[in-house]
């Protein structure tokens, strides 16, 4: 038989569970909303201008789509002006990596003599803009009578569009009438012809890029000059350092952060350079002086366009350039500097 003490019974009280705390990102939401409302429409553009073409261009490639087998049906009119449309028994198709086998293995094209070029056509452009910059942004930095004018004047050949620089050159460079035979006959050599053999028809390319792409590199690494102080210079001075020396010690680690970044967008258009190969050489001989660009827009423009071939062109100018940015950036990464 139980016994009542007569003591009341207070039942324990749970304490409340916990509520999880909001993610960082709606953290981030909800406290900088307005960035977000004016980033959106951007992010809107790009997606509908660059991410869903980015996207469809990587389904093309792994597709055998042409300019013959594009429409998936074939219609046809009938007498009463009415269409008939059956189903196109060639459509195009998934067919895998098979476009990137064929490109890679110089079953379809020559990928291997296009990316050669590239490579040489690249690095030649780069060091010489690069090199060629850096000397004219080191005079326009000292103080000479007419620097202003000399800063115009060298600035002009980046204002010039690019087509019309590549016809330019493309004129002076002409076997015939061109100024580059005129000078080397007035001095007594022999007519060239430029465009006749691989290496000289390259040359000329690289030439009228170099001309079109080295103001680019004067005016930011003169911007890089100006930011270094000048009390470096003269505390390297007075510690006895040579010009050479300070160049050395003083210039190029004061350049470095602005030097990154040009070499690194240097490279990234020089590569994908598409206007002074296809103007200046037109891939001549027979071409052999195609980059990997010019030789996308030929499969993508030229004869029967094999669309699925120039995507995958594409993409594989995308893999190679996003592989460069990303070792580019763990080289700079390890040496210290911030990017």
């Amino acid at each position: 038989m139980a016994i009542d003490s007569g003591t009341p019974v207070v039942a324990t009280a749970q304490p409340p569970t916990p509520s999880r705390p909001p993610g960082r990102m709606r953290r981030t939401a909800s406290r900088h909303w307005y960035a977000w409302a004016m980033v959106l429409p951007v992010v809107i553009v790009l997606g509908v201008l660059v991410l869903y073409p980015l996207a469809r261009g990587v389904y093309i490639s792994f597709t055998n789509l042409n300019e013959s087998n594009q429409r998936a049906e074939i219609c046809t009119k009938t007498l009463g002006g009415g269409e008939v449309c059956k189903p196109n028994p060639k459509a195009a198709e998934f067919t895998g990596l098979q476009n990137y086998v064929d490109i890679i293995s110089g079953e379809k094209g020559d990928f291997w003599l296009q990316f050669g070029n590239t490579i040489i056509w690249t690095a030649g452009c780069v060091v010489f803009h690069y090199g060629l910059g850096l000397g004219l942004a080191v005079l326009l930095n000292r103080r000479i009578r007419g620097r202003g004018l000399y800063r115009v004047l060298l600035i002009v050949p980046w204002a010039v569009p690019a087509f019309v620089a590549a016809f330019a050159w493309k004129f002076i460079f002409n076997e015939r009438n061109g100024l580059a035979n005129v000078l080397l006959t007035s001095l007594g050599f022999d007519r060239v012809e430029w465009f006749a053999e691989r290496w000289s028809s390259l040359f000329t390319a690289i030439v009228a890029n170099i001309w079109i792409g080295v103001p680019f590199m004067m005016v930011a690494l003169l911007g890089g000059l100006q930011s270094i102080s000048e009390d470096l210079y003269e505390a390297a001075e007075m510690d006895g350092a040579s010009a050479w020396q300070r160049f050395v010690n003083v210039t190029l680690p004061g350049l470095r952060p602005v030097s990154a970044t040009v070499i690194l967008l240097g490279t990234i258009w020089t590569f994908n350079m598409f206007p002074i190969i296809f103007l200046v050489t037109e891939g001549q001989p027979a071409g052999q002086t195609e980059i990997l660009v010019t030789g996308s827009f030929r499969y993508a423009f030229e004869g029967i366009r094999q669309y699925a071939l120039a995507s995958a062109y594409g993409i594989i100018i995308l893999s190679m350039l996003l592989v460069f940015a990303v070792a580019y950036r763990k080289m700079l990464s390890r040496q210290g500097e911030v990017w």
